[in-house]
């Protein structure tokens, strides 16, 4: 299921609202270098792609910003370990 990804760029986030919930993937922004600090999902919505799709939305968004990426909270960490193709990205 595709989800409709919203990025706030003034605070730091990437949000997606299903079923009336909003899950985030925020990060911090510092000398080119996107760090991302937190991704929420509401139990009741886990297990269906929402976190990996903020993910791919904010790797997206940095590999076109020619950023790079600090994986700091540890679903993003895992996230990257689980996907080699984005260890270009890393920080």
């Amino acid at each position: 299921m595709p989800f409709a990804i919203e990025h706030l760029a003034d605070r730091g986030r990437f949000q997606v609202v299903v079923d009336g919930e909003t899950c985030e993937l925020d990060y911090r922004l510092q000398a080119g270098v996107m760090s991302i600090t937190h991704t929420g999902v509401a139990p009741r919505l886990e297990r269906r792609g929402i976190a990996g799709a903020l993910m791919r939305a904010a790797l997206a968004h940095a590999r076109a910003a020619g950023w790079t990426v600090r994986p700091l909270c540890s679903y993003a960490r895992a996230y990257m370990q689980r996907h080699p193709e984005t260890g270009d990205l890393l920080a």
